[in-house]
């Protein structure tokens, strides 16, 4: 029998973990310390496999459902949804890792032993307050000239325009680097 949201909220808590069976493989976990987390159970290359799908009350019983369905087209496809998902967490991490913030702050890190410490100081400042608002969580390989010129005009518009120079001149260097 399909689950439904006063059952979901009227769950018990037990001294054990328990499921709530829903159907075609989705279920909820109930923890013992009340926690409820949405799980799908499938096949794949005749193991079985466990899908996490979030945790309810942030992940509602439709769209846990609609998360099934998808991972259920995914097998379909014969495509694992949790190699998918692993997958796609990588990806995301390698985005994270390759911002242009990360490398900048990686660049300045190793270059600020040749600098004077106020130097360094002052192209960090200028990076943290002219540069990584605009470009900081892009990718560095997503960065084009076009949106590079956007945040150097913005930085001119104020009437900086020998720290803009200098913020394209830190950049460029980022990129080199």
């Amino acid at each position: 029998m399909a689950l439904n949201a006063l059952k979901i909220t009227k769950a018990k808590l037990k001294s054990k973990d328990y499921k709530l069976t829903d159907e075609k493989g989705l279920f909820l976990l109930v923890k013992p310390n009340g926690s409820k987390y949405w799980r799908f159970k499938y096949r794949f290359n005749d193991k079985e496999k466990l899908l996490a799908l979030g945790v309810y009350p942030d992940v509602s019983l439709a769209d846990a459902r609609d998360r099934r369905d998808s991972a259920r087209k995914q097998l379909a496809n014969g495509v694992d949804p949790g190699q998918v998902k692993a997958q796609s967490k990588e990806a995301a991490k390698m985005a994270a890792e390759n911002s242009f913030e990360a490398i900048a702050r990686e660049w300045h890190t190793k270059f600020l032993s040749k600098w004077t410490e106020s130097h360094g100081k002052r192209i960090l400042i200028r990076l943290e307050k002219d540069i990584f608002p605009w470009l900081g969580n892009t990718p560095i390989n997503e960065i084009t000239p076009p949106k590079l010129l956007a945040v150097l005009r913005r930085i001119e518009s104020r009437g900086a325009v020998e720290t803009a120079h200098r913020a394209h001149q830190n950049c460029s260097q980022v990129f080199r680097y």
